[in-house]
């Protein structure tokens, strides 16, 4: 065998020793695309099936450099999404910021089955984290009451994971809230009944959105 074959056929070896420990590496079940690959929810040019959400005295609504702009409102402004979401096991992403004002930038209202629930980021005064409601107790009041300092014009990366067992919220890769549903009732509050089932809204408050995507996850136990 001629020195160039054999440098080529190791050649050949070594990409296909690189291919294989690469295809071994891939993380499994929700991370790969057979468990469902993400879907995105925002083209970053368009509403598209993002309706402004009829609160009253809501702000206005656009599309900002590639990001939803929700504007300052009375009290609450928002997005809801008017087309398929699927009501259990799935990952739903975004990232969010606060642009102006002083209470809730990102109020992230998603269906749990028959049920809804709202993840609270900066509320009640800027800075109180939760979901709202948890058995009649709403965000600044219930297991998932934590107080976190947010810096306007920070873009936060949110991830909320929902399957039969549990809502699983992480901020920046990291975990800060696994509820279980067993034995728990679940709820929105009354002034947030226009974002179902999917809806993002602020509270006095201009915030931005961008990335919206979400995944389905496996059915059964995680």
């Amino acid at each position: 065998m001629k020195r160039s074959e054999h440098r080529r056929i190791v050649a050949a070896c070594i990409w296909i020793g690189l291919i294989a420990a690469a295809i071994n590496g891939q993380p499994q079940a929700a991370d790969t695309p057979a468990a469902g690959g993400w879907r995105s929810l925002f083209d970053g040019e368009r509403l598209g099936d993002w309706k402004v959400t009829a609160f009253g005295g809501e702000g206005e609504v656009g599309v900002v450099e590639g990001a939803i702009r929700i504007g300052m409102g009375a009290d609450l402004s928002g997005i809801t999404w008017q087309g398929e979401f699927p009501e259990q096991s799935y990952e739903i992403a975004l990232e969010a910021r606060r642009v102006d004002g002083n209470d809730f930038f990102c109020g992230l209202t998603f269906p749990v089955g028959d049920d809804a629930c709202s993840l609270i980021l900066g509320g009640w005064g800027g800075a109180v984290t939760g979901l709202s409601s948890i058995d009649g107790h709403d965000a600044a009041d219930n297991g998932t009451t934590q107080v976190k300092a947010y810096e306007t014009d920070r873009w936060y990366d949110v991830v909320v994971r929902v399957t039969p067992e549990r809502i699983e919220c992480f901020l920046d890769g990291e975990p800060i809230i696994d509820q279980p549903l067993e034995g728990h009732r679940l709820s929105i509050r009354a002034e947030v009944e226009p974002s179902r089932p999917l809806g993002i809204s602020t509270y006095a408050t201009t915030g931005e959105v961008r990335k919206l995507r979400w995944r389905p996850l496996p059915a059964g136990p995680r």
